[in-house]
């Protein structure tokens, strides 16, 4: 565990909580979401929101990190956002509440313009998401080190992730990622109980400044 931190940076959907999962099974404070300066100084392994769209602010802030970022097949990627999104657009879009300012902005910025018909359209969505995975290879071009790209429903997916972290696989309880929130669940994180699970904000309260 030399890196300072672990980011996951895939968008929503593309099984940031089986990765988040694997890490607490090997050891790491990880927390799904990361709403707190506290979620941010304790956990090793953060994935989501507002990761996936600050990886660039992050890696100035945390040197020494390492980011993973994780693919999905447009075919079963598409049918999953266009769910999630269809759920959160009333949340997202409230000036009177809703979700917090933090994962707004997140979800404003990687789906812009967001809106209940283009979040209805594949063609858009799609936009979105080889949008941010051009931003993600860019930005890492010049340091592949420092950025593993993976699909977990490959085989060969979680020893990448092992030898990306320098983990030897006897080290490793497991072979593979656990499929979880399949079927258009979201809230398997939520009913994990681990030690070293950090929760996303102090007691339902966030920071309005992170990092």
């Amino acid at each position: 565990m030399t890196a300072n931190k672990i980011f996951i940076i895939g968008l929503p959907r593309t099984a940031t909580t089986s990765v988040c999962l694997a890490m607490l099974g090997l050891g790491y404070k990880t927390a799904h979401n990361a709403y707190t300066q506290h979620a941010f100084d304790q956990a090793q392994v953060i994935a989501d929101t507002p990761v996936f769209c600050d990886y660039r602010q992050l890696d100035k802030h945390f040197p020494n990190s390492k980011f993973i970022y994780l693919t999905r097949e447009s075919s079963s990627w598409l049918p999953s956002i266009k769910q999630l999104l269809q759920r959160m657009i009333i949340n997202l879009q409230r000036t009177d509440g809703g979700f917090n300012p933090h994962l707004k902005r997140c979800y404003h910025e990687v789906f812009s313009p967001l809106s209940p018909e283009n979040i209805s359209q594949d063609e858009f969505l799609l936009q979105c998401y080889q949008r941010h995975q051009q931003d993600v290879f860019s930005y890492f071009q010049q340091r592949p080190e420092d950025l593993l790209t993976i699909d977990v429903s490959k085989p060969e997916s979680y020893q990448q992730v092992l030898a990306f972290l320098n983990i030897a696989p006897e080290q490793s309880k497991k072979n593979d990622f656990e499929r979880i929130n399949i079927g258009g669940k979201v809230k398997a994180w939520q009913d994990i109980y681990n030690v070293l699970k950090v929760e996303s904000t102090n007691k339902g309260r966030i920071d309005k400044i992170l990092y």
